[in-house]
């Protein structure tokens, strides 16, 4: 065998294994890259909690920020029920899911995602609770 087909023969045989193996290198890539993109029911559970708890905070801050007086569904008592009770339930699903949970954070179960949806859930029941309360104190003036 000459010099130069064993030079020739010394770079090909790396690559011929690379070029092979980015086949299987790609498939199991793949494979992973759909169990990441897929909606598990833990992340589906943790996602509605966190939306939930998320838009119960939105409307428990309108509800302590706007006076009583206004109309719109934020204002009054309405508005801080309905916080109180979105943060509730938000916390009650991310609890049930980070009971449920199989693994830990990262691998896919919701467990992050039920993480937020209980600290949210408690900002929004807690706002909630501080709307209601403004809400009674102000009935109670007023009647």
């Amino acid at each position: 065998m000459s010099v130069s087909h064993l030079f020739v023969t010394a770079v090909a045989a790396p690559l011929g294994g690379i070029t092979l193996a980015a086949p299987a290198a790609a498939h199991v890539s793949a494979e992973s890259a759909a169990a990441a993109v897929s909606m598990s029911s833990g992340r589906l559970g943790a996602s509605a909690g966190a939306l939930l708890g998320l838009a119960g905070v939105v409307v428990g801050g309108l509800a302590l920020a706007r006076p009583a007086s206004r109309v719109g569904v934020a204002s009054g008592r309405l508005g801080a029920v309905l916080a109180l009770a979105a943060g509730l339930i938000g916390l009650a699903l991310g609890g049930l899911v980070m009971v449920t949970s199989d693994g830990g954070v990262g691998t896919g179960n919701g467990l992050g995602g039920a993480y937020v949806a209980v600290v949210v859930g408690v900002i929004s029941a807690v706002l909630g609770g501080l709307a209601l309360a403004r809400a009674r104190r102000t009935d109670r003036l007023t009647a």
